[in-house]
């Protein structure tokens, strides 16, 4: 594949991904998508590639949607179908999980909607000390994705994770460490020393146990996951994107006003 946005390499056993598309600070669009998931494909294909590294850049790991191409839509009075990114980004986070490889996120600076999916999915989170998990879905009248509600259920309860999607608040690295989101969090200038420690160490383990590890943390927790994405998170989804208090969000993000929701 012609990677636009992306780039891969595989070093010393691992593949690293990265997302790289700064002008847009890693928004997650279709074409984005398209290439993460053959990335994660041939990653996961590979027998020289042991351990997968997905990263962002220092100023934002991804900011999720395009809310950027959603606005020009909305703004020319064309409709705005988010049906096949829905889809792509459902595979995303169904993949991450289910590949035989082990995942680690290296996240730095702002990690928001779809972002924290991508982040949060991995099986392993180092994040650095400058990042911000911005559960940003309901500001543009929309419901999170990616599985992110899923997720955060998991590991958050159904309280606080009902709390933290209803209200986007954004939370740093250590209160998301101590609330279970992130594996580890390291200053900004160790991030890279430190994920390429962590991905070494794994590329000289017990392979074959790693993926049965992850299995079994599979079968133990996210035995329901494959439906939920395509039966609870597409339909809602499609649901809140056809709304006029999506197009309403959308513009109101991009013109940094407050939203004004009609509930419609």
């Amino acid at each position: 594949m012609d990677l636009q946005k992306l780039i891969y390499e595989v070093k010393d056993g691992v593949a690293t991904i990265t997302m790289n598309y700064p002008k847009n600070l890693n928004a997650v669009d279709e074409s984005m998508a398209d290439e993460l998931i053959w990335a994660f494909d041939v990653a996961n294909e590979d027998p020289a590639v042991k351990v997968i590294v997905l990263k962002g850049g220092e100023k934002a790991f991804s900011a999720g949607g395009d809310v950027g191409y959603f606005y020009k839509l909305a703004t020319s009075g064309e409709s705005v179908n988010m049906d096949s990114l829905i889809e792509k980004v459902g595979i995303i986070a169904q993949k991450i999980k289910t590949l035989d490889k082990i995942v680690i996120s290296s996240v730095s600076g702002a990690a928001a909607g779809a972002g924290v999916s991508l982040a949060l999915s991995a099986d392993f989170v180092i994040a650095a000390e400058n990042t911000k998990i911005i559960m940003a879905f309901v500001k543009l009248g929309l419901v999170p994705d990616t599985g992110s509600t899923y997720l955060l259920v998991k590991q958050l309860g159904e309280k606080r994770a009902f709390e933290y999607c209803a209200t986007g608040t954004p939370i740093g690295a250590e209160d998301a460490k101590n609330w279970g989101l992130i594996t580890r969090v390291v200053p900004m200038e160790e991030l890279e020393s430190e994920t390429n420690k962590l991905a070494g160490k794994i590329a000289a383990g017990p392979l074959v146990a790693y993926k049965n590890i992850k299995k079994q943390i599979y079968g133990a927790s996210f035995e329901q996951y494959s439906a939920f994405l395509r039966e609870v998170e597409a339909t809602t989804q499609r649901e809140c994107a056809a709304t006029e208090d999506f197009i309403e969000g959308v513009k109101a993000f991009v013109e940094k006003r407050k939203a004004e929701f009609q509930g419609k």
